[in-house]
């Protein structure tokens, strides 16, 4: 069902609430492969700053046959090189608030994520990708270079080396080449990406909140930090976690058999 979020949504983003504390945030341009306006950035940018209240979880859908097809070409104007930074440095700001924010966030991905969809995809969370999804970073053939965090965070995910030829060589990635080099965590039957997504994101929702936001904000700084210091955030983490008054209650229920023990799938 859909539910009014805290902040005012342009036509290309629609929002519904589902039970549990998920709400589900669709890409609404379909005619034009959901390709990315500064409207839609914008959109992105408030609805992460400032999430529907009682949403513990968002599943990031896309309406039609495409993800998003990347940057609307309709709107690269000329601009000079300060306008271009500051251009560039809107879509950081704007993924950020994915990457960075309060909440998990879920990607549905299909048809084309390339571009500047793929980089508003690895700025998620959990990707869930049907087998129609298909990836390609074409700023090379078009004489660009990626402006809205792709070079940092896709790398990441597959490496600097495919990253390079994927930019150099126009190279496209189908499912089941992005999922074996990490680009998607699950890979589903055709039109199983949101059923997958959404059951993800039901479990997600019932974590200690302590839980998720450690995994959201601690986790990637431990990850980059040097190992010393990443022992230390992790144990100044794992006291807090484990001292809140709802872990304590959780492993109270594990220890009296009240819990759910962890079975093989």
């Amino acid at each position: 069902m859909t539910d009014s979020t805290r902040v005012l949504l342009p036509p290309s983003l629609q929002f519904e609430r589902h039970d549990g504390g998920v709400g589900v945030l669709r890409l609404s341009r379909a005619a034009k492969r959901n390709a990315l306006d500064d409207t839609t950035v914008l959109g992105l940018e408030a609805f992460f700053g400032a999430p529907p209240a009682g949403v513990r979880v968002v599943v990031l859908d896309a309406e039609g046959d495409h993800f998003s097809a990347g940057l609307d070409l309709s709107e690269l104007v000329e601009r000079d090189v300060l306008e271009g930074v500051q251009h560039s440095m809107m879509w950081h700001r704007a993924f950020a608030r994915i990457e960075s924010g309060s909440i998990p966030v879920i990607a549905v991905l299909k048809g084309a994520v390339i571009g500047g969809g793929l980089e508003l995809a690895s700025a998620t969370h959990l990707r869930v990708a049907e087998p129609s999804a298909f990836y390609a970073l074409p700023e090379g053939q078009h004489g660009l270079f990626v402006g809205g965090g792709g070079s940092v965070r896709v790398p990441r995910l597959i490496g600097a080396h495919r990253m390079a030829d994927m930019m150099l060589t126009g190279r496209v990635l189908s499912a089941q080449e992005g999922q074996d080099t990490g680009i998607s965590h699950y890979l589903t039957d055709a039109g199983g990406g949101l059923e997958k997504a959404l059951e993800l994101a039901r479990k997600i929702a019932k974590n200690s909140p302590v839980t998720n936001f450690a995994v959201l904000q601690a986790l990637p700084r431990i990850a980059q930090a040097n190992p010393a210091e990443g022992f230390l955030m992790e144990s100044l983490m794992a006291a807090v976690a484990g001292g809140s008054d709802e872990a304590k209650t959780r492993m109270q229920a594990f220890l009296e058999g009240r819990a759910a023990k962890v079975q093989r799938s």
